[in-house]
Order: structure tokens, then C-alpha cells, then sequence
């Protein structure tokens, strides 16, 4: 009989309105105006995880001890007196979660094709995990946007998110993937989830989950057990609102057990994640359009016709209501920008504001907010606020590291060093590489014009400045010498083995060139996180680079150096070595010219690989600080695990 390890089951009663899960005020910026909350009370019984699922050894705590709460007289706090953190530290027992989540990936790659055992479908199971945790009739009482796509769904939901608290309402969002910390996937009126919360309704879910654990009812995969701890958040946290993001597809993705959303949307559709959802637009328009309910309203942008043409054939058939909207017109900003740069985001924002505008209506709330905004001609001051405020990381996201930050700088290095910034967007089917090079093009210039980049961050981030603001520098005074810096445009690229390199370089090339964008350098580098391990910002990054298989990397190098210079591939495949990348290029790399390639000598001054992005990030910074008349302008795109995995770095 194995051994198991009981962690504290949570025992607790919501108080209707006022009070919070765990006794704790349910803190946010503004009351509800209107609130469509209902009240219930929810207690769970004890519940145990095996010790083999989880390697870190805990200390076990009697069920007797279970946990003991105290009302906080403070709003800042939002913390629980929980007893037994004092002896698990909260890192600990973070880390521990962690691991269990990591326990439930089931493919060691993305792409990988793993069947789950038992006899129930996907959408079966997800209903019975609901019942199992009592939320199938609290989750029927969410307020939901649902919403699916190929790109944008992400800035969509955010939009809606931002929009709707600025509304005064309480929000839920769900999105994925996360850049550094799972948390980043639950939201709370605009704010990643409290370490504490999180802890506390994963191992409620956890606990409940593995002890009903069948054979026909094996715990769930990574993203279902994560939908479902969505679900759970938002329940609890009685939140008016929630944005639920689709993770992959639609018709058999894991939020689909949503029945009866107040409104769906689908952004744009492309080509990607064709090994599950088909090789044809219309194929993949058809798996998005399985998020449509009977007769709920659904909005969409503009698509090609075979798409567009599927969408609308399975309106029909469920008697949905399906509207075209067009991109959102600049001047319906009253003079404001978009948060979120780009111009595809206007398309984005324009889905938003009538997802937004039509659940307002549906739970009865338009009216009552916006008697005096009524005219169709204007946006109202909550939309404009949410529009203009709305942030996702790693997304058209610009990065300024600020050296003068660093601890083993000293101030007289740190105000002669050049200007490193990154340009961060996780794009990573066609399109959304030709919107992020369309971008980037225009971002460069403008930061050209005035390198002085300073605004917040949603992340904490210690050494760098943050600018988002939809491209458009902020413009203030700077010295002759910032002008006269030399720009370099660097390219930090890896994607994953199931995209198609083939299609993302050549479409990321040509597009920058049409814009008079061109790349000095291209380096490519393995990502740190892995497919099948969940980490955090804290996690410790892996130092031994001896072992990392770059073959990869360097087909990406071979595919660069053919699309730039036309080499021969086969005399690529001959002249790139494995122990070609043991080192940083050196300094001279940075200022080589073309010409200085010599393929038959397993040379190129155009690329390189480099085995680790620690030792990237080094090499850029090195570079900046040896030369104060140097700005390297890195964009960093191809994956979304590389772009958190650049944020995780330049954070530490």
C-alpha cells in the first residue's frame, strides 16, 4: 500500500457580497454597480495526494490541524492566517504545486498525440471533474465571454477584461499560456492571482480530484485540470464577469463545457495547430465554430471566405445570431491610443467593444451604466479607459534594460553604456509573424527618434523599464549623443519543432525588408523552459549546457543563412559543427560584415548559435557596456516560451 500525503482540505463559507473566500475582504478598486452575484456556501471534505506524485518531501500535517482563519482588519494584506505556512514555507509549498502540475503533462513535447485511458470523451470528463469539486451549477451561473481564434484571442479577452472593470464590474479572466508564473493565467480585476488564493484552491482541487481518482477517471491533463481551477477561482471570487480564453481549437477544447455563455467571439483565423485541427482554413474555422451555443449571440472580424463561409453555415445551423465587426476606427478614441500595439489590434479592439457592448445588454446592465453615453457614434468613458489601459505581456511588448540597474555595475559604467532593447512578441503561426515584423518596423523608428523608454510594467521587473504603449514612444528630452548612437537590429529567435521555419523566417524577412527593416545578426537559442516541467520566475535556471542538443538550432541557423544569402544547404550542413556554439560569439561578431561569411570554414558573420540564453542576455548586455555609442534593438519572437523564457532572465 503506498504511502500518501494529506494536505489540509479547505472548510469555508463565502459571505454573500462583502466577505471573501477564507474570511478574507474580497479587495478591489470599485464595488460592483451593478451585481449579478448569487449567494451560496461551499465546505469540502479531506482529501489526500500520493506521496510518489511528488518528489519534494513536505512535513504532514494532522488532519486535526486542518487550517484556522482570521478576518483581516486591513485591505492591504489579502492574506490568510493560515497555520501551517508558518512551518512550509510559502515558497515550499508553491514549488510543491508546481510539481504536481508538472506531474500531469502527458506529452514530453509539444505536438506529441497521447490518448488519456479510461472511457469517457474529454468534454465527459471535464463535466465529471466539475461534479466531483459541486461546481457544475455554480460554473452554469458564470457570466461568460467565450472566446476562440487562431490570433488575438489573448488581447481580445484583455480588452474585454480591462473594459468591463473600468465598467465597475468584477472580473474574471483565463487565458493561456503563461510567460514566468502560472498565476499569470488567473486573473482578478486586472491582477494575477495571490500566491496564497492559488494555493489554497489548487490543493482544494487537487485533494478532491485524486481522491476520486479511477481508472475511468484518471486525474486530468495539465490544460483541463487548469480550466477547471479556473472555474473554481472565479466561483469562489464571485466574480461578475468572466473571460474564458479557448486553449486550443473550440468544438473539443476543454472550456467548451461552457453551456450557455452570454456572448462568444472569434478573433482571426490562420493556419496553425494543423496537426489537431486540420490542413485546410475551413477545417480549422470549423473547430473554432464549436464554441457557438443555440441562439446565444456571436461576433466575429473579417475572414476569408472559406472560413468566414463555415462559420456562418454553423451559425445557422444552431440559429446563432453572427455578426462581422470591423476594426475599431482610430477616431472613435476621442484622441487616445490603444495600450496594445499594432495596428491588427485594432481589429482586436473592435471584437472587444461589442462583446463587451452586448453582454451589457444581456444581463441588463447598459442602460443602467451608460444612459448618457447612448449614442452609437461614441464609446463610453469605461470603454475608452479599458482600451487604453489594457496590458498582456509579451505581446508587441518593448523591454529597455536598463544596465545603470544591475548590482555589479557601477553608476560610471552603467551612464556610458549603449541602450539594449528588446522588442518582445510570442508570434508564432504566419500571420501573427507578419503582423509582429509589421510591428517591429515601426516600433524601431520611432525609438530611434527618442531612446528614452520609460513606463510600467504588470510585471515586477527589478532592472529594465517597461514601454507598452502601442508602439508610440514617449517623447522627451534627450542629449546630441543618445542620437548619434549606432542601432543595430538584432534577431533572437527559436520556435517549436511542430511549426514550420520554412514559412515563419522567410514571411519575418520579407515583410521587415518592405519596411526598410533589415537584421544585422540572427542568433539562435535553445529556450529554457521545457513542455513537460511547469516553473516559476523563482525556479532555478539550468546552468549545465554541455548536455543541450542544438540540432535545432542549427537547422534554423542553415535556414537563415539560405534565406539571406542564398548558401548552398548542403555545404550549411557540412560547415555547422556541434561545438560550434560552446562559446559566446566574440565582440568583433557584432560589427562584421556580410562578406566576412566563410561557409567552407564553418564561419558566418551573419549568425550564430549560442547554447544557452543566460549566456545570450550576458553577451548582448556585455556588448551595450563596452560601447556607449551602441543601441541593439532585439527582437525576440517565434515563441512564447522564449519570450517568458527573456523575461524570467533579464528579471533575475
Amino acid at each position: 500500500m503506498s504511502s500518501r500525503l494529506m494536505f489540509p482540505a479547505l472548510i469555508h463559507t463565502i459571505t454573500y457580497l462583502k466577505g471573501g473566500i477564507f474570511g478574507v475582504p474580497l479587495f478591489h478598486k470599485r464595488e460592483s454597480q451593478f451585481s449579478i452575484r448569487t449567494p451560496w456556501g461551499l465546505s469540502f471534505p479531506p482529501a489526500y495526494v500520493d506521496t510518489h506524485s511528488l518528489s519534494r518531501r513536505r512535513k504532514i500535517y494532522s488532519q486535526e490541524k486542518g487550517f484556522r482563519y482570521q478576518s483581516m482588519e486591513k485591505p492591504e494584506s489579502d492574506v490568510a492566517i493560515i497555520d501551517y505556512l508558518q512551518d512550509a514555507p510559502l515558497s515550499d509549498s508553491y514549488e510543491a504545486a508546481l510539481e504536481a502540475l508538472s506531474s500531469l503533462v502527458r506529452q514530453q513535447k509539444h505536438g506529441d498525440q497521447k490518448t488519456i485511458g479510461g472511457k469517457y470523451g474529454k468534454l465527459d470528463r471535464m463535466r465529471m471533474y466539475l461534479k466531483t469539486l459541486d461546481l457544475e451549477e455554480r460554473v452554469a451561473g458564470l457570466k461568460i465571454i467565450h472566446v476562440a481564434g487562431t490570433k488575438g484571442k489573448g488581447s481580445t479577452c484583455t480588452f474585454c477584461e480591462a473594459i468591463l472593470r473600468e465598467s465597475g464590474f468584477r472580473t474574471g479572466l483565463f487565458t493561456s499560456p503563461h510567460l514566468i508564473d502560472v498565476r499569470e493565467r488567473f486573473r482578478i480585476n486586472g491582477v494575477d492571482i495571490s500566491e496564497v488564493k492559488f494555493l489554497l484552491y489548487f490543493w482544494n482541487c487537487w485533494n478532491q480530484l485524486k481522491e476520486h481518482e479511477t481508472e475511468d477517471l484518471p486525474m486530468p491533463p495539465l490544460f483541463q485540470f487548469l480550466t477547471v481551477l479556473a472555474f473554481k477561482i472565479f466561483v469562489c471570487e464571485q466574480v461578475d464577469v468572466s473571460i474564458i480564453e479557448v486553449g486550443l481549437g473550440g468544438r473539443n477544447d476543454s472550456t467548451n463545457v461552457i453551456e450557455k455563455p452570454v456572448v462568444c467571439g472569434i478573433t482571426s483565423l490562420g493556419m496553425d495547430h494543423t496537426e489537431t485541427l486540420g490542413n485546410t482554413i475551413g477545417q480549422i474555422a470549423s473547430h473554432k465554430a464549436g464554441v457557438f451555443k443555440h441562439q446565444i449571440p456571436a461576433f466575429t472580424v473579417l475572414q476569408v471566405s472559406e472560413a468566414m463561409d463555415v462559420l456562418q453555415e454553423n451559425a445557422r445551423e444552431l440559429m446563432v445570431p453572427l455578426k462581422v465587426v470591423e476594426p475599431l476606427d482610430s477616431k472613435a478614441l476621442n484622441g487616445l491610443k490603444l495600450s496594445l500595439s499594432g495596428d491588427h489590434q485594432f481589429s482586436n479592439a473592435g471584437l472587444a467593444v461589442s462583446l463587451c457592448k452586448t453582454w451589457l445588454q444581456r444581463t441588463g446592465n447598459w442602460e443602467k451604466l451608460f444612459q448618457k453615453d447612448n449614442r452609437e457614434a461614441n464609446l463610453p468613458e469605461a470603454f475608452l479607459r479599458g482600451l487604453s489601459t489594457a496590458h498582456i505581456s509579451g505581446r508587441a511588448q518593448i523591454v529597455h534594460d536598463s544596465s545603470s540597474s544591475i548590482s555589479h555595475v557601477s553608476p560610471e559604467v552603467a551612464e556610458t553604456s549603449g541602450d539594449l532593447i528588446f522588442y518582445l512578441d510570442g508570434a508564432h503561426s504566419p500571420e501573427s509573424i507578419e503582423a509582429c515584423a509589421k510591428w517591429f518596423s515601426v516600433a524601431v523608428k520611432g525609438n530611434n527618434q527618442s531612446p528614452s523608454l520609460v513606463l510600467s510594467s504588470s510585471h515586477n521587473i527589478e532592472n529594465i523599464n517597461v514601454v507598452w504603449k502601442n508602439g508610440h514612444v514617449q517623447h522627451e528630452k534627450c542629449n546630441i549623443q543618445e542620437f548619434n548612437k549606432i542601432s543595430k537590429k538584432i534577431l533572437l529567435f527559436n520556435c517549436m519543432e511542430v511549426r514550420d521555419p520554412q514559412i515563419l523566417l522567410p514571411r519575418l524577412v520579407s515583410t521587415c525588408a518592405s519596411s526598410g527593416t533589415f537584421f544585422s545578426k540572427a542568433i539562435f537559442v535553445p529556450s529554457i523552459s521545457t513542455y513537460n516541467k511547469v516553473t516559476s520566475g523563482t525556479s532555478v535556471v539550468p546552468s549545465d549546457i554541455s548536455s543541450k542538443d542544438l540540432s535545432w538550432q542549427f537547422s534554423l541557423q542553415r535556414l537563415w543563412e539560405r534565406i539571406v544569402h542564398g548558401i548552398d544547404t548542403d555545404l550549411l550542413e557540412k560547415s555547422t559543427k556541434m561545438d560550434g556554439a560552446e562559446t559566446s560569439p566574440h565582440r568583433e561578431f557584432l560589427y562584421e560584415d556580410a562578406s566576412n561569411c566563410s561557409p567552407s570554414n564553418g564561419y558566418f558573420a551573419c549568425s550564430a548559435v549560442i547554447p544557452s540564453l543566460p549566456l545570450t542576455i550576458k553577451w548582448l548586455r556585455d556588448c551595450v557596456r563596452e560601447n556607449p555609442s551602441l543601441r541593439l534593438q532585439v527582437l525576440v519572437t517565434g515563441s512564447l516560451h522564449l519570450v517568458g523564457d527573456v523575461l524570467k532572465v533579464i528579471r533575475r
